[in-house]
C-alpha cells in the first residue's frame, strides 16, 4: 500500500472552515459583531460536515467543499466550451456527449437532447442507421444470445455485459457495484485477468472468468496452471463462462507487472499469490505454444469445468497467427465456443503511450477479419463473437453487431456508470471518484448501494434505446442487424453502406479458392496449424532491407 498522511491535504478546506468557526464564534459573541463572518464559516462547515456523511458523490466525500468547486465548473462546462475550448463531440477519449449519456441513463434521469444533432451530417465519417416505413413492436429490451449452443451448460448472454477489469485495477467498492448491478439486470460482469475475489463472489452476478497468461486462481507457485485449482473455480455455480485472454487491445503482447507493495491480503487471496510479492503477468501463455495446443488446452478447460462455454479473447495483430488458429480448428475439428475481439482503442490503468496509440488493430476491422475467417471457412454458426472497443450508446452497440458480433462488452462506459469522471489518473491510485484505487480512504467513500444501482440503469436504459432504435429499423432482434442498416458519408457527395463499403466474403469462401481480399489471398496459404512463426516470405523479408 502507498504511503498516506493521517491528515490528507484534501480535506484542508474543510478543517479550516471548522477552524475559522471555532475561532469566530467566541470572538463574534465577544464583540458583538462579525457575525457575517462566523454564518459564512458556519455554512462551510455544514457543507463540509454534510460532503463527508453522504453517500451519493464519492468526490465530495474525497474532497469535503472543495468538490463543489468542480461541480460549479461542470454546470458552467458546455458554455466554457462553446466560447472557449472545444466542442461537446470531441473524442479525448471520450467526449462530454459520450460520458453525458452514460451519466444520464446511470442516473435515469432525462436523456432527451434538443434542438437537433450537434454532429456535422454532412462531414466525411459520419455514420447513422437506416429505419423502415414498418416499424415493429417488440416487446421487452432483454435480449440474448446463447453462447456454446451444443455444450452441457450453454449460457444465455445479454448483448451487452460489462468488460473485463480485474479487483486490483478497480477498488473492492467499484467491483461489487459492478456485480451487484449485473446480477439485478442479468447480465454478465468479467472477472478480468485478476480472478474471482471475495468482491465478485458476494454480490453473485453471473461471471465470465477470464485467464490471463499468470493463470491468477488457477496457478502454481512457479506461475504455471494448476488444474485442481482451476477445477474448483470453474464449477461454480456464479462463473458461466471460461475466458482465455490472448491478448487486450489496450498493450496486445505486453504481459504486465503488479508491484509487490500492492499485493494486499485480499489480492493475495484472489490471485493465488504471496502477499508483498510482485505478482507477475507474462507476455505469453506458458501452457500451449502452438494454434492446435491453444485448441487442445480450450477443450482441457472445458472438460475441467463441467462443459461451460469455453473461449479467448485476442486482440488482432499479424492476420497470419489468426489465420493459423483457424487452420487448427479445421484440422483437428475442435472449436471455442466464442471469441471476444478486443479493439486497440481499449483502455487500461496503465500502457506505454506507444502501445495505447500504435499497436493492434482498432475493432472495427478486427472484427471484420475475425467474421469473415469464420464465415469464409463454414465456422460462423459454431462460434460465437462479443466485441469490445469504446463501446457507450446503443448505437455503438448496434453499429458493432451489424459489423459481425453476436454480443458488446464496455469497460469504461461501465466506469462511467460508476461516476468515473474521466480524470485520467487511473495509473496513479488517486482516482477522485474511488474507481480505479486501492486507497481505502478513497475507494470507502464510493457508495455500493447507489452505484450498483446506476450500473442496472444504465445497461437497462441501454438496451431500451437498442430497442427503440430496432423498432424504428423495422427489426425484431439484434441479431437481424447487419451491414445493409448503417450508412457512412465517404464525402460531401458520396455515401455507402457497410455492405458496399467493406468486403463480405461468402460461406466457404477461403476453402474454395481465392477470395478477392488481399489479406486473405496473401496469408491464409501459408498460415500453419502447427505455428505461429510468420509464412516463409515474411521471414526472408525480415533479414533485408531492399524490399
Amino acid at each position: 500500500m502507498a504511503k498516506t498522511t493521517i491528515f490528507p491535504i484534501r480535506y484542508s478546506v474543510y478543517a479550516l472552515s471548522l477552524a475559522g468557526l471555532a475561532i469566530s464564534l467566541p470572538l463574534s459573541l465577544w464583540l458583538g459583531e462579525g457575525y457575517l463572518i462566523t454564518i459564512i464559516f458556519a455554512a462551510l462547515s455544514a457543507v463540509g460536515t454534510y460532503d463527508c456523511l453522504q453517500t451519493r458523490h464519492t468526490v465530495s466525500r474525497n474532497y469535503p467543499i472543495s468538490a463543489h468547486i468542480r461541480y460549479l465548473a461542470e454546470s458552467i462546462g458546455p458554455e466554457i466550451r462553446q466560447y472557449f475550448i472545444q466542442d461537446d463531440t470531441e473524442e479525448r477519449p471520450f467526449s462530454r456527449e459520450q460520458r453525458a449519456i452514460v451519466y444520464q441513463r446511470a442516473k435515469n434521469v432525462l436523456d432527451k437532447r434538443p434542438f437537433g444533432t450537434l454532429l456535422h451530417t454532412y462531414e466525411e465519417g459520419f455514420e447513422w442507421m437506416s429505419h423502415s416505413l414498418t416499424p415493429t413492436r417488440i416487446p421487452d429490451s432483454d435480449f440474448r444470445i446463447v453462447i456454446g449452443k451444443n455444450r452441457p451448460k450453454p449460457y444465455s448472454a445479454s448483448v451487452f455485459n460489462i468488460s473485463a477489469m480485474s479487483f486490483g485495477s478497480l477498488s473492492a467498492n467499484a467491483i461489487l457495484s459492478l456485480n451487484t448491478g449485473a446480477r439485478m439486470g442479468n447480465f454478465y460482469h468479467d472477472t478480468g485477468e485478476g480472478s474471482i475475489s471475495r468482491y465478485h463472489r458476494q454480490p453473485g452476478g453471473d461471471l465470465v472468468w477470464e485467464i490471463g497468461s499468470g493463470y491468477f486462481g488457477c496457478r502454481n507457485q512457479d506461475g504455471t496452471f494448476n488444474e485442481e485449482m482451476f477445477r474448483k473455480n470453474a464449477v461454480l455455480d456464479q462463473v458461466k463462462m471460461i475466458e482465455l485472454k490472448l491478448s487486450q487491445g489496450a498493450k496486445p503482447g505486453h504481459g504486465g507487472i503488479l508491484p509487490g507493495a500492492k499485493v494486499t491480503e485480499e489480492i493475495a487471496e484472489a490471485r493465488g499469490v504471496s502477499v508483498g510479492e510482485d505478482c507477475v503477468s507474462p507476455a505469453s501463455h506458458s501452457a500451449f505454444s502452438t494454434p492446435i495446443e491453444l485448441l487442445e488446452f480450450i477443450d482441457h478447460l472445458r472438460e475441467l469445468s463441467g462443459g461451460k462455454p469455453v473461449g479467448f479473447k485476442l486482440a488482432v495483430g499479424h492476420a497470419w497467427e489468426w489465420f493459423a488458429i483457424v487452420k487448427a480448428m479445421l484440422k483437428t475439428g475442435r472449436r471455442p465456443d466464442f471469441i471476444v475481439v478486443d479493439g486497440g482503442e481499449g483502455g487500461t490503468g496503465a500502457a506505454p503511450l506507444e502501445f495505447i496509440n500504435r499497436l493492434g488493430m482498432p475493432m472495427t476491422e478486427a472484427l471484420l477479419l475475425v467474421h469473415n475467417t469464420l464465415v469464409a471457412t463454414n465456422l460462423r454458426d459454431e462460434i460465437a463473437i462479443g466485441a469490445a472497443g469504446k463501446i457507450t450508446s446503443a448505437f455503438n452497440v448496434a453499429r458493432t453487431l451489424a459489423l459481425g458480433a453476436d454480443w458488446c462488452n464496455a469497460a469504461r462506459g461501465y466506469m462511467f456508470a460508476l461516476g468515473c469522471i474521466q480524470s485520467l489518473s487511473c495509473h496513479t491510485g488517486k482516482c477522485p471518484t474511488g474507481v480505479a484505487t486501492q486507497d481505502p480512504r478513497r475507494s470507502e467513500k464510493l457508495d455500493v448501494e447507489d452505484k450498483s444501482v446506476r450500473v442496472y440503469n444504465f445497461h437497462k436504459n441501454t438496451m431500451d434505446a437498442l430497442q427503440n432504435l430496432l423498432q424504428a429499423s423495422g427489426l425484431n432482434h439484434p441479431s437481424e442487424l447487419g451491414p445493409e442498416h448503417i450508412v457512412r458519408r465517404m464525402s460531401s457527395t458520396e455515401i455507402r453502406s457497410y455492405l458496399d463499403l467493406y468486403h463480405f466474403l461468402e460461406p466457404g469462401a477461403l476453402l474454395e479458392g481465392e477470395t478477392g481480399h488481399s489479406v486473405f489471398d496473401k496469408f491464409w496459404e501459408h498460415a500453419d496449424a502447427e505455428s505461429f512463426a510468420p509464412p516463409s516470405f515474411i521471414k526472408e523479408l525480415r533479414e533485408t532491407k531492399l524490399r
